[in-house]
């Protein structure tokens, strides 16, 4: 079964801005599946590198995700390299607790906040995005 792949509403607001798209999303899930990842912050958080267009990874974005796997991959904070390294060790805790709360969630509640447009599925169905 594929991972179930989403993003927030702000987290999809960050990547229009940054040309960053479903695909290149739908390639980090596959390689966070792979176990390639750059960092665990705790609970069900990690960061993980995504290659801005034409650029390697080292130079290019951060992001933040919530994560269990083979169930739920929710993309929730992004950043450039260049605008800062990493998060505050408060906005940490925050989101350690929110990727508790995402993981703890029903389908039933992830289908009321993709209704709503708290949230967007990312669909990677595709073998090699």
């Amino acid at each position: 079964m594929a991972v179930r792949t989403f993003k927030d509403s702000e987290f999809s607001k960050w990547a229009r801005g940054e040309n960053v798209t479903d695909a290149m999303l739908c390639k980090a899930m596959t390689e966070i599946e792979s176990a390639l990842i750059d960092a665990r912050l705790g609970g069900f958080v990690i960061k993980k590198r995504i290659a801005a267009p034409g650029r390697g990874k080292s130079g290019s974005y951060r992001t933040i995700i919530a994560y269990r796997q083979g169930a739920r991959l929710f993309f929730r904070y992004g950043f450039a390299k260049n605008e800062r390294e990493n998060v505050t060790p408060r906005e940490r805790k925050a989101l350690i607790r929110l990727g508790d709360d995402y993981m703890s969630v029903t389908n039933a509640t992830l289908a009321k906040l993709i209704e709503r447009g708290d949230l967007e599925e990312v669909e990677c169905d595709e073998p090699n995005p």
